[in-house]
């Protein structure tokens, strides 16, 4: 498998997904026209990873804004990764928000709150 970079728009987030050392990252604001046509292509890596890889994922997210298309592929990306961490695979999520953005905060507290997995939030100065 390949790695997977998408660059950042000024309604995208730059994504990146690091085969190799098993690690997705995600920085920007994400209000995309279509969310399907953004976070597909990240599913369909999540999905081969976690099946052909059988080694620890990591999402690091720093995300400024998601509208609610963006939310909801979100959920589904966090989906994939309590599944597997329900199968035994080692995943694990890392959110780092500005301290002043106390909305983004709230919202990674909200979906910590369905993750069994280590999920780390962290406010930044």
């Amino acid at each position: 498998m390949t790695n997977l970079n998408i660059t950042e728009t000024s309604s995208t987030p730059a994504i990146e997904a690091d085969w190799q050392a098993g690690v997705i990252r995600m920085k920007g604001d994400s209000y995309p026209e279509n969310s399907f046509e953004l976070f597909q292509p990240v599913v369909d890596w999540v999905s081969q990873f976690l099946r052909e890889a059988k080694r620890p994922l990591r999402l690091e997210l720093d995300l400024l804004y998601l509208n609610t298309s963006s939310i909801r592929a979100l959920m589904d990306i966090l989906d994939m990764f309590e599944e597997a961490h329900r199968k035994g695979t080692e995943v694990s999520a890392v959110w780092r928000y500005d301290a002043a953005n106390e909305r983004v905060g709230q919202l990674a507290e909200e979906f910590k709150e369905d993750c069994t997995f280590a999920f780390d939030i962290t406010a930044k100065a």
